[in-house]
């Protein structure tokens, strides 16, 4: 499968732009490269973690209580758990 890719200018400053070379020449790739790598990793890991969030949020609760929220006794009370 071949993935299109997309010319993007950015414009950094001169000390983030001299490590971004560095770092390149470092990993033996491209500046370009090293950037586009860095925000793919960056959109993958935000994407995992909305997903896990949404999976979370859409669970059952553990414990039910008659109130909003539960009393001391009712979080302390491990025969709940089993």
């Amino acid at each position: 499968m071949k993935t299109s890719l997309r010319n993007v200018t950015i414009t950094l400053e001169e000390e983030v732009a001299r490590w971004a070379r560095v770092e390149a020449a470092r990993r033996d790739t491209s500046v370009s490269r090293l950037l586009g790598g860095i925000l793919k990793e960056r959109m993958v890991e935000t994407d995992e973690y909305e997903k896990t969030m949404r999976l979370a949020l859409a669970g059952k609760p553990l414990f039910k209580s008659d109130g909003k929220y539960l009393t001391r006794d009712e979080v302390h009370d491990r025969a709940r758990l089993r």
